[in-house]
């Protein structure tokens, strides 16, 4: 799996907005700000994002981003497949590929079948509700005082 840059700040910019999905409306600016992302680009990510469905925007002086949906029906793996096309680390392991002529013999592919389950294991089960709440206690953590 291979997750491109565009691909990072698409899953950013949503963990940006699951962040902040109580409080309503999210600037592109603002966000660009937090998540340390170039402006343009992330304007961008947003439109596909817009696109894919994962987010609305609104326009006018009291616009910006929201979620379409809430962040624990998001998962991270349909994010990253939307963005950055499948998952898995080699077309073999892709179903309906017949390219190699060395597929039935080849001792590699069923290691690249547990990678990409592995993988898939892990994206697929992951909402951004996790994620923001990992967030949250790396927060409290770091406000710790004596």
């Amino acid at each position: 799996m291979r997750v491109t840059y565009r691909g990072d700040y698409a899953l950013k910019a949503i963990l940006d907005l699951a962040l902040h999905y109580d409080r309503g409306l999210t600037t592109a600016n603002d966000m660009a700000k937090r998540i340390d992302a170039p402006m343009k680009f992330l304007e961008q990510v947003l439109l596909e994002l817009k696109k894919g469905g994962f987010v609305e925007s609104r326009r006018g002086n009291i616009g910006g981003y929201l979620l379409s949906r809430p962040p624990a029906k998001i998962i991270v793996g349909e994010v990253i497949r939307f963005i950055d096309g499948p998952t898995e680390p080699i077309s073999c392991v892709m179903k309906g590929y017949s390219n190699c002529q060395d597929l039935n013999k080849c001792v590699f592919k069923k290691l690249w079948q547990k990678v990409s389950r592995a993988t898939s294991d892990i994206i697929d089960n992951t909402t951004f509700e996790e994620l923001v709440s990992q967030v949250t206690r790396q927060q409290r953590v770091l406000v710790y005082s004596i």
